[in-house]
């Protein structure tokens, strides 16, 4: 008998899809494990999430199939995980996994103790034996027969993975005081992982490393940045001209399957855009090209219309990547057939030169279906059509936009996840402001106003810090979500001279030193010292990888910095010392996985930037000043605008008011300010950016 609707009232997407399931599933809890113990069974765990395709199959070939089902209900108490949703289960787990089988992802399927500790463990197993794979069922038989007859060897194993785990988490005693150098480590990584042919760090599958390029756009302003631009350049390039990028709808896909930037995995993540579009910001701010304007742009269009709750503000969490388990990113992919049905013979021409589609393409399931990705430029089309190139362009904006209509209204639109994640969202309201200011998009400064609003009314407790996601049963947030929160929180403080944004700010922080911080060794845990019990991998652990988001230590230091450089409090530049310390160990052993903490270490030598611009609200020079300050990318730089009629003394904080105090020069000015010094006021947009890039690359320069 299938108890498996007990799962038809929960609050994630993933967990309630598995609701008609035979198999027995129960959420992550107590519960479980007390039952677990009362049988004397073992736990079956299954992590996965909503977006991902090899969990939907594993749960149409084995959970649904009522033998294998039988067989779990019999032999296991089934728990069913949402990464999204539990990702300090996830976290654990995957390190256990990844101990015993050299990989980890999802689906993670492991085994564990009554008491929840793992013993045994893989990703996607298939139901019988096949692709180098050992079948569910021979593994279900073969691990509950081991549970229970050879029980010391299984809770040896337990033990033995456990200590794994703990060492694999355990942060070395720093051994020294911070140096900067230390991400010149990072660098030469990216370096040395750089894909020369096609861009990007490493070969296939390929991901974006979204720290890995603001890095190398942030050094690429030094004297020897110029093999750094180029590799920025390069992988940016290749990105937005592979199928990666959703080359119709715009949006990026969660990473490429080939080292060409080619063929993604189709389902679409909120945390790769929002900091995708960061990149391309700064990729515009760095080189001035439209093509990257352009990317960004593409972004904006398809998180407004796809992923954002207009109405109440909101960033959903992903898109899924099919509709069945049958197709493979179809929304997505075009037969010959089907694009010359929806495009004049002309049109049909152009866009099959341009995106490289013909009898047959690049999906497996399906030969003949093609991913549109950038083959040639609209020049080489123009002379291979003997056309002129502005021809070529509008005939290439014509079918686009008919295959976006024709996607739109003839395909069924793949799922999304309306979850919103706290953290997540943070990180898009921080991507959105910038937009406004590089782009001038007061719609993006807006809506981001709008969702952080939200974010601080309906997940934000005063005494305890941000929860998890908006809505829905109670959820405890994890450190991501105390640290993006509060640098969105800094971000709107920026764009408004709000108070209450810099005042929620510093409150954010404070709890996450009191509730996540180390106080003796530095650094900040995952889960608050006071949160109740995890159950299982009881586990402390000190995230400083990039992977999926940015490492949440550094960017607890860079927030750190921000409020020190605004208010002067000492607390707050002595924990972000003390982290960078805790960590610096570490950091050539994570390489490229530690880019964040590489440009929160740059940013800590040479203090954040603060560049205040005065001058009336109608002021054209004070604007022209203020568009020259957004223009330049400068990691950890904070623009602010004071009009004298609508900013009362209040709206500055102290150490900042005090350092301005004696500078009035009258008409609109631009101060450059680092720590309490500024530099001489400046009139010209000009003379602005070439000062912005000149103190950022000589500030804290003999440290590193």
């Amino acid at each position: 008998m299938s108890t498996g609707n007990r799962l038809k009232d929960s609050a994630s997407p993933y967990l309630r899809s598995a609701a008609h399931q035979p198999v027995d599933w129960q959420e992550w809890g107590e519960e479980a494990f007390e039952r677990a113990r009362a049988e004397g069974k073992p736990i079956l765990l299954d992590i996965g999430a909503v977006w991902c395709h090899w969990c939907h199959v594993i749960d149409r070939e084995s959970y649904e199939n009522p033998e294998i089902a039988a067989m779990i209900n019999q032999l296991y108490i089934p728990v069913k995980v949402d990464r999204d949703e539990r990702p300090d289960v996830d976290a654990r787990y995957q390190s256990a996994i990844g101990a015993i089988s050299g990989q980890g992802g999802w689906p993670l399927t492991a085994f564990l103790t009554p008491d929840g500790k793992p013993f045994f463990g893989g990703t996607y197993f298939p139901p019988e034996d096949r692709m180098g794979r050992p079948g569910i069922k021979r593994i279900l038989a073969a691990v509950s027969d081991a549970f229970q007859t050879r029980r010391h060897a299984v809770d040896e194993q337990a033990r033995s993975l456990e200590e794994a785990v703990r060492g694999a988490e355990l942060v070395p005693p720093a051994g020294g005081g911070f140096d900067a150098q230390v991400v010149d480590s990072v660098i030469e990584s990216a370096v040395s992982r750089f894909d020369q042919t096609h861009g990007g760090f490493g070969g296939a599958p390929k991901f974006p490393h979204s720290s890995a390029i603001d890095l190398l756009l942030e050094r690429s302003h030094w004297p020897d940045g110029a093999r750094l631009e180029t590799i920025a350049a390069k992988t940016l390039d290749g990105m937005a001209s592979g199928g990666f990028q959703d080359q119709i709808g715009g949006g990026f896909h969660r990473y490429s399957v080939d080292e060409r930037w080619c063929v993604p995995h189709f389902e679409k993540m909120s945390y790769d855009n929002s900091e995708l579009l960061k990149n391309y910001l700064h990729g515009f701010q760095v080189f001035g090209l439209a093509k990257y304007r352009q990317v960004a742009e593409g972004i904006i269009a398809w998180a407004d219309e796809v992923l954002s709750d207009r109405d109440g503000g909101g960033f959903y969490a992903s898109q899924d990547a099919d509709q069945t388990l049958d197709d493979d990113g179809d929304y997505f992919t075009w037969t010959q057939a089907e694009l010359r049905a929806v495009l004049s013979p002309q049109e049909a021409r152009v866009a099959e030169l341009y995106y490289d589609v013909g009898p047959h393409g690049e999906m497996h399931h399906n030969p003949e279906k093609n991913v549109l990705w950038i083959a040639g430029t609209t020049q080489e089309i123009g002379g291979e059509l003997k056309m002129a190139d502005d021809q070529v362009a509008l005939l290439l904006a014509r079918a686009k936009g008919k295959l976006l209509e024709a996607r739109r209204g003839r395909r069924p639109t793949p799922a999304l996840d309306q979850t919103l994640y706290v953290g997540w969202n943070a990180m898009f309201v921080s991507a959105y402001l910038e937009a406004a200011s590089v782009l001038d998009r007061a719609s993006c400064r807006d809506f981001a106003l709008k969702t952080l609003d939200r974010i601080v009314a309906e997940a934000w407790e005063e005494s305890g810090g941000f929860l998890h996601r908006v809505g829905g049963p109670r959820l405890d947030g994890s450190l991501d979500d105390q640290v993006f929160p509060a640098a969105a929180l800094l971000d709107a403080y920026q764009a408004t001279l709000d108070r209450r944004y810099l005042d929620t700010a510093e409150r954010a922080m404070r709890l996450a030193i009191e509730r996540f911080g180390d106080p003796d060794r530095g650094g900040f845990f995952d889960r608050a010292t006071d949160a109740p019990p995890l159950g299982g991998l009881e586990v402390r652990r000190k995230p400083i990888q990039d992977a999926p988001t940015p490492g949440a230590n550094s960017v607890a230091v860079m927030v750190l910095d921000r409020l020190h450089s605004l208010t002067g409090e000492d607390l707050y530049r002595a924990w972000a010392e003390k982290t960078l310390e805790a960590f610096i160990g570490l950091v050539p052993q994570y390489a490229l996985f530690a880019s964040t903490y590489a440009l929160a270490a740059l940013v800590h030598a040479r203090h954040p930037l603060e560049v205040v611009i005065t001058g009336s609200d109608g002021d054209p020079r004070a604007s022209e000043l203020q568009r020259a300050a957004h223009a330049v990318y400068r990691a950890g730089k904070t623009v602010l605008r004071v009009a004298p009629e609508r900013c009362a003394g209040g709206v500055l904080p102290p150490r900042l008011r005090e350092t301005l105090a004696d500078r009035k020069a009258p008409g609109a000015q631009a101060y450059v300010c680092v720590e309490t010094t500024c530099y001489p006021p400046v009139s010209g947009p000009d003379e602005l950016a070439a000062l912005v890039s000149e103190v950022a690359t000589t500030v804290g320069s003999a440290s590193l």
